[in-house]
């Protein structure tokens, strides 16, 4: 027997965990993290409950594109910041079979959805008031959640989760939100403006009886900057 014939005998015999990805999508609803949920379908071993959006992983797709595939496909969202989060390979993760899921983390400013394009139902939740999730899903949003918190203090990946022009007070609140503390206001405006982030648009926004406020964006948006905000 020669030696091909010995590998393919070899594989015969192999059994292989199955690829799949979930994306944990975050955004800020009403100075809340919240999470987008998907809701599963009839035939699924966890009907009517709801999960990350995702899914196998299709055999000529990277991680990558299969997690935009589901986000598009499912949620109606695309071109939003993704990074590979964690793989998550517990053995009884799936009850159905043996699945390893490769986990991305996704933020989005403002409402990313087309519902026109979403294929199953969706909501979003605020991640301190989820409901028990299928599959492990709960722990990969709480991964996710640790991510964030911990990458906010060393980089300024909070840009993702802004519009495109904002407040001081809107980013501050932000960092706020993800780090469970209030920060002072002077001190925070001081570090921020001192790390060379941020652009003044020399636009304004009007906010009640008080005067005009300053809007600026991020100068670096393609990918997360190293800096010592927090």
């Amino acid at each position: 027997m020669d030696s091909k014939n010995k590998i393919n005998n070899s594989l015969e015999n192999l059994r292989f965990a199955v690829l799949a990805t979930d994306v944990v999508c975050f955004r800020m609803i009403n100075n809340q993290l919240s999470v987008l949920l998907s809701k599963t379908s009839s035939t699924s071993i966890f009907s009517g409950k709801w999960a990350l959006v995702g899914g196998l992983i299709l055999e000529k797709e990277t991680a990558e594109q299969s997690a935009e595939r589901h986000l598009l496909e499912k949620a109606g969202i695309n071109n939003v910041y993704k990074e590979q989060l964690y793989t998550f390979s517990d053995i009884g993760r799936d009850p159905r079979n043996r699945v390893v899921s490769v986990a991305y983390m996704a933020l989005a400013s403002n409402d990313p959805q087309d519902l026109t394009k979403a294929k199953v139902e969706t909501k979003w939740l605020p991640v301190n008031d989820l409901p028990v999730l299928a599959y492990d899903h709960n722990q990969i949003v709480k991964v996710a959640i640790d991510r964030l918190r911990s990458k906010i203090g060393y980089t300024n990946i909070a840009q993702y989760l802004l519009p495109e022009e904002f407040t001081l007070s809107d980013l501050q609140a932000v960092y706020e939100t993800l780090i469970g503390e209030t920060l002072d206001k002077r001190n925070f405006r001081r570090k921020i403006l001192d790390v060379d982030i941020l652009i003044d648009t020399k636009h304004t926004r009007k906010q009640g009886v008080m005067r005009p406020a300053t809007l600026y964006k991020f100068s670096n948006s393609k990918k997360p900057k190293l800096v010592n905000i927090l």
